[in-house]
């Protein structure tokens, strides 16, 4: 959690004794979003793949679920490959069974393949496409009876505006398609379930932020920012008002503007560097 929202934690809403669901938290965003709401007294289930230590990527979910207690949150660690529906509901229910009910869903999970088309094998196609857009539909799915009965209810993808620009296409045609698949989740759900108070957003880094994935993509860390501004953001988004605050697709340094944040350089891992603007960001 960065310094400056913490300082300003007493004017801020709390997510103190809400229920979140997060998909592939056991690093990452994932895992930065679910500590910042720790640090509040939040109750989270960590519904990831990675059980055991993987030889690449730190964390799993026993590990981020010691660091969400250890932060004053509770944690309930759930081994889950959201490909598999059946085993995502029955996650959905131990939670609910476990701490009454689920206000927030974060989809979180995706998976990353950037090629062209000729070099994509559609073992490749299948996964990001089962993961980004089929995971995100069906966790919504899943939790969508539980999220009805909450006082305020949110769905936060991590996913890009929709912007049809070609550029996006031209590199990595499967990957653009299942990134935007998820946003027009979003697009769709938000109208949906806007009759029923639940908030549906879409949440997006406007530069690259340091995680396992960056590094093994080669991003220089220097250029990047830290996972805690995602965290930060995803915070203020989750604590409006679900009916005032629907059909979003938010920039986290926009939404951390509209609070009062004017100085961002806390977020770099070199304020000297120049940032590196992520993907699908004009």
């Amino acid at each position: 959690m960065s310094a400056l929202l913490k300082d300003r934690g007493t004017t801020m809403t709390s997510l103190k004794d809400k229920t979140l669901f997060i998909t592939g938290g056991s690093r990452g965003i994932g895992r930065a979003i679910a500590l910042r709401a720790a640090a509040d007294g939040a109750r989270i289930a960590i519904a990831a793949k990675t059980s055991e230590p993987h030889p690449k990527l730190p964390g799993t979910v026993n590990s981020v679920a010691a660091e969400i207690n250890a932060a004053g949150g509770q944690a309930l660690p759930l081994t889950v490959d959201i490909r598999e529906e059946n085993r995502l509901a029955e996650a959905v229910s131990e939670t609910v069974s476990a701490f009454g009910g689920i206000d927030i869903l974060v989809n979180n999970a995706s998976a990353l393949f950037l090629a062209d088309t000729a070099h994509t094998p559609m073992k490749r196609f299948d996964l990001m496409f089962d993961v980004n857009v089929r995971g995100t539909y069906a966790a919504s799915q899943a939790a969508l009876p539980h999220l009805a009965k909450s006082a305020n209810p949110h769905v936060l993808t991590l996913s890009p505006p929709l912007q049809l620009n070609p550029k996006w296409f031209g590199d990595h045609c499967a990957y653009t398609m299942s990134k935007y698949g998820m946003s027009m989740c979003v697009l769709g759900m938000a109208e949906e379930f806007r009759p029923r108070g639940i908030a549906v957003n879409a949440l997006w880094p406007r530069y690259m932020i340091q995680t396992a994935a960056s590094r093994l993509l080669g991003v220089s860390p220097e250029g990047c920012r830290s996972a805690d501004i995602m965290a930060d953001a995803a915070h203020v988004i989750l604590t409006r008002p679900s009916r005032e605050c629907t059909g979003n697709f938010y920039l986290d340094d926009d939404v951390l503007s509209e609070e009062g944040v004017q100085d961002f350089t806390h977020y770099s891992l070199d304020p000297a560097a120049p940032l590196i603007p992520d993907l699908f960001v004009a």
